[in-house]
């Protein structure tokens, strides 16, 4: 890369196609939550929940697909989210959506961290940190040094990785041993994981539609791609990837059933060192790690990206103009502590992270109405349309309290929803009126 091309940095030197863009999006999407938190959806709410979660995901992506063309088509010359942000928001409203998106931003790579953790304590023998440490130093001269043009250099080798992992294992396991036995120890050990009439289920799958659609509309590395994507493919593309991504869910689910037809287990956690010891074979053992650093590297890469490039870009550059050597320098700095962040963090922290999901949900869920307002309206947004979504997530937070995590998800998306349609009648009606008057 020629580093005094801070923008091939920012976008690369080419513009996607439908395939490399599929390649590119999967490549950020089937993270460590992806492997982490479907098979705990599967323990949670049995196979109904666990068929859910792809769909819910696929759901997403091919719904943001609509939007992200009109995205592409009314702010063609921008780069980021925080460039679209700034055009229509007032200052106030804009630095209050810079800060929920380094919230965000944090929360995704913590996760995604963490899920990296979990593992390195679960596969090897020597500590955690010392392995963490590598994995992040990694990450690090991927995301924070090369930028998009290195992320698109590695993103097919992560995707061919992951569907490797996930058909092969589970094809040689069931060609091994067939598929009724796993099915008979179900149905004796673990009986409720084929329960269908379960409306737990069925809430978390509608509920789980707000968390990673608010998710997806606010991720910093799915924005800039949109803005690399050819104009006619955008749609399509992200309609692709909704759909292979459903797989991967779905697979990784299978290849947990291979560990919990014959035993009980302490936790979801548990069940990954059992894969390993079920597997036995070196070769897919190897394929099964390859996997999953792979697709944790991915997305940390890809979100350690963009949350530099949404700091240099758009707060650096606001208080004073960077020179090309300065931008390379904070990108550096930026991009290098918060990987210090991280090891430190993971280091002494490991929360379920379905649970994050569920409290990060109400974040999720109210952004989703002034996001949607923010993008398609015409004019700059008064303060009060970002900021719903903070009262929308505090009234969420706050009656969690006293009830349980999906109702608080949805009365977060109806709070926000509410007071962005009040805004809208407000300015209806005194439009009315001053063309009366």
């Amino acid at each position: 890369m020629n580093k005094s091309d801070y923008q091939s940095y920012i976008s690369g030197a080419i513009k996607l196609g439908v395939s490399f863009g599929v390649v590119s999006l999967l490549a950020r999407w089937v993270t460590g939550n992806t492997i982490l938190s479907s098979p705990e959806t599967l323990i949670k709410y049995g196979l109904f929940g666990g068929i859910g979660y792809s769909l819910v995901g696929a759901l997403s992506l091919i719904l943001f697909g609509f939007l992200a063309k009109k995205v592409h088509e009314k702010y063609p010359n921008q780069h980021t989210i925080g460039d679209v942000l700034r055009q229509k928001l007032s200052p106030n409203g804009y630095w209050y959506m810079i800060f929920i998106l380094f919230l965000t931003s944090f929360y995704s790579i913590l996760i995604q961290a963490m899920g990296a953790g979990i593992l390195i304590h679960t596969i090897f023998p020597f500590p955690a940190f010392i392995g963490i440490f590598f994995f992040l130093t990694f990450c690090y001269f991927i995301g924070g040094v090369g930028g998009m043009q290195r992320l698109h250099q590695l993103a097919g080798v992560n995707v061919t990785l992951i569907f490797s992992a996930v058909i092969i294992i589970p094809l040689f396991y069931f060609i091994q041993d067939g598929i009724y036995p796993i099915y008979d120890g179900i149905k004796l050990y673990h009986p409720y994981l084929l329960y269908v009439k379960n409306t737990d289920a069925i809430w978390f799958i509608f509920t789980a539609i707000f968390v990673f659609f608010g998710q997806i509309l606010v991720d910093r590395a799915t924005w800039q791609r949109i803005f690399i994507l050819q104009k006619d493919k955008v749609r399509v593309t992200f309609t692709l990837t909704g759909l292979i991504w459903a797989t991967i869910p779905l697979a990784l689910s299978s290849l947990l059933m291979i560990v919990i037809f014959g035993r009980s287990f302490g936790d979801v956690y548990t069940l990954f060192i059992e894969l390993v010891d079920k597997i036995q074979s070196t070769v897919l053992i190897v394929l099964f790690v390859l996997f999953c650093f792979s697709a944790i590297a991915s997305a940390i890469s890809s979100e350690l990206h963009a949350t530099t490039t949404l700091f240099v870009r758009n707060v650096l550059e606001l208080f004073r103009p960077l020179t090309k050597d300065e931008q390379w320098k904070y990108t550096y700095i930026f991009s290098g502590a918060i990987c210090v962040f991280l090891l430190a963090t993971v280091s002494i922290l490991t929360p379920s992270p379905l649970k994050l999901l569920f409290f990060f949900g109400n974040i999720y869920a109210a952004i989703i109405t002034p996001m949607l307002y923010i993008i398609l309206s015409k004019n700059v947004q008064p303060f009060i349309i970002p900021f719903s979504s903070f009262i929308g997530a505090l009234s969420g937070l706050i009656f969690q309290q006293v009830t349980n995590d999906l109702k608080s998800i949805w009365l977060s998306f109806a709070v926000s929803t509410f007071i962005c349609l009040i805004v809208l009648l407000y300015k209806a009606i005194t439009k009315k009126r001053i063309q009366e008057i």
